[in-house]
């Protein structure tokens, strides 16, 4: 008896999992159609959380964790690529990664190597014409790891079609920094006036530096559940008031269900973003349209912005 209760109760999880699987197909199969009705994000920025949480979970190294994670990392170029996004960013290591124990930092910057050479030989690199860039201080990296990735850089050079960025020993603050310090001694040199220090000559000193600067982001992606940015990209992230998604799943764990909600996300607040400009704009023509020119350039000093409209 109690055998036949627990083939039943096997066979219910298969049922159950099995319907799962065709649900979860089906709502990815209309998500994926349904984005492509809008604009796509050209820069998706990633921090790449929890991959030893997700260890930890299963009673596993950290190694486990950042070796699945890199799988993920492998899964979502191609899904970019294939959904239309123009430049990823990945948060691979960062300023603060460098107080973590030794043995793990130097697990992380071989495996880092590793996958660096896959993509070198791995012909798909070719076929997407993927440029591929390391942001951050390179002074700070193992001599292997920087030669690897100088070889990466120069085989990628001429490509254009798809940028994929790492970012590695990478601190946002620290960018701004070094930029900050390349420009000034320009200035002290002659090459530079004081009237030439702008917006767009900064970002074209931010990593990579010498070299086309990594533009503004359109969606910030953070798995693992904590709400914050951790440095990443301040400049091109909050210049450009870029959406940012937040979401549990830890690294490892992280689907495509997961990158097309962000994208539609990012869809419905750039949608609500227009319409408030129009709104705003519709009362200024409005208020001009009556009354005395003077008074309501004034009133139109005093207009404070509208309300966001709530969305589902």
């Amino acid at each position: 008896m109690r055998s036949i209760s627990s083939g039943f109760k096997v066979g219910l999880r298969f049922l159950k999992n099995r319907t799962f699987s065709v649900f979860y197909r089906e709502y990815e199969r209309r998500l994926a159609k349904e984005i492509h009705h809008s604009e796509i994000p050209a820069h998706i920025a990633v921090i790449m959380d929890g991959n030893r949480r997700f260890a930890g979970k299963l009673g596993k190294a950290k190694s486990y964790g950042h070796s699945i994670g890199a799988e993920t990392t492998e899964q979502v170029i191609e899904w970019c690529h294939e959904i239309g996004v123009r430049q990823l960013t990945l948060y691979a290591f960062s300023t603060e990664n460098f107080h973590r124990p030794g043995e793990e930092v130097d697990g992380l910057f071989n495996l880092i190597d590793r996958k660096f050479l896959k993509l070198y030989k791995d012909p798909r690199t070719h076929e997407k014409e993927m440029r591929v860039r390391v942001i951050g201080d390179r002074s700070k990296l193992p001599d292997f790891l920087n030669e690897t990735i100088d070889r990466i850089e120069k085989a990628t050079e001429h490509y254009d079609r798809f940028y994929l960025n790492v970012a590695i020993a990478y601190g946002g603050r620290q960018d701004i920094i070094q930029a900050v310090r390349e420009i000034a001694c320009r200035v002290s040199r002659g090459e530079l006036s004081l009237e030439d220090v702008s917006e767009n000559l900064i970002s074209n000193h931010l990593y990579p530096s010498p070299g086309l600067a990594v533009p503004n982001v359109d969606l910030i992606i953070r798995t693992g559940g904590d709400e914050r940015v951790s440095n990443f990209l301040p400049w091109q992230a909050n210049g450009s008031e870029c959406a940012a998604y937040f979401c549990a799943p830890y690294w490892p764990e992280f689907r495509k269900i997961d990158l097309l909600r962000s994208i539609r996300i990012y869809q419905v607040r750039r949608a609500e973003k227009k319409r408030e400009h129009s709104v705003r704009a519709l009362k200024i023509v409005k208020m001009f349209g009556a009354g005395k020119y003077e008074e309501k350039l004034e009133e139109f000093g005093h207009l404070r912005p509208i309300k966001r409209q709530g969305f589902s």
